[in-house]
């Protein structure tokens, strides 16, 4: 009796023990910013989202698949050519998530690398229908109206796949070789042509005060003839009194000149 005892305890106990991790292994977390879809052998993908906490399932017979719902960001470069054929190398920088509520369906049709299968063929399509619709020179000057259209166009179409893009900006722009060297060109032409300007305004303005000087001398020459004619030597002596007069005043400051009166006799301490 004690033998049967023991024996219906010990299998009790394994019982137990049986049970306890078929619980421990029928539940899973979900973590916050996640959600996820339940895949059940016999009725496929659930159409139910789990939200955050801890579930049970059926092991073996469903499988759950975590999706972080929150955004993230992804580089997508795309080589395309502009309206007026110049190659153009962008990079879009997108912060994007799925929708809740279309995990079932995301996971159905793409599976769990979704982005990967769908944001590079969106963003490439996207990118070479609006950049072919601008030339080069405005690729550069109305960026903004290209981002915006780019934006628009993108966020309707990551909508078909039930993707929410919270972001999108051009994070580089860059144009080919050749088209980078025929605009450096244009710089330096350009600013040869400023200079160019620059130096025939230059000209322009001495030869017109030359002429403004030349005129000057020439009307200065005319009421000097003019005022000889009027006043004879009359005007010449005041000049050459006034000449002397300015000569006599500088000499007089001069330490090195001394003045001895004609006619007297100075006598000077000189030695014998």
């Amino acid at each position: 009796m004690a033998a049967q005892f023991f024996n219906r305890i010990g299998q009790l106990g394994l019982g137990l023990a049986l049970t306890g991790g078929v619980v421990n292994s029928a539940l899973y977390n979900v973590d916050g910013g996640h959600r996820a879809v339940i895949f059940d052998r016999f009725a496929g993908i659930k159409n139910t989202v789990v939200g955050e906490g801890t579930h049970f399932f059926i092991p073996w017979v469903q499988k759950p698949i975590i999706f972080d719902i929150r955004s993230r960001p992804r580089n997508v470069p795309v080589i395309t050519a502009s309206k007026d054929l110049q190659n153009v190398n962008i990079t879009l920088r997108i912060l994007f998530r799925p929708v809740p509520d279309s995990l079932p369906k995301i996971y159905t049709i793409l599976g769990v690398d979704y982005d990967e299968r769908v944001l590079p063929s969106i963003t490439t399509e996207v990118l070479k229908a609006v950049v072919a619709q601008f030339d080069a020179g405005e690729l550069i000057t109305q960026r903004e109206l290209v981002s915006q259209t780019v934006n628009e166009e993108l966020t309707e179409r990551a909508s078909q796949f039930g993707l929410i893009l919270d972001d999108i900006s051009l994070t580089h722009l860059t144009f080919g070789k050749e088209f980078t060297h025929a605009v450096e060109l244009k710089q330096v032409a350009q600013q040869d042509a400023e200079k160019a300007r620059f130096l025939v305004e230059k000209a322009e303005q001495q030869k017109k005060a030359a002429i403004i000087s030349a005129e000057g001398d020439a009307q200065a020459a005319i009421l000097l003839a003019k005022s000889l004619a009027e006043a004879g030597d009359g005007l010449v002596e005041l000049r050459r009194i006034e000449a002397a007069e300015d000569i006599a005043h500088n000499l007089s400051k001069s330490r090195q000149v001394a003045y001895l009166p004609s006619g007297l006799n100075v006598l000077l301490n000189l030695p014998q």
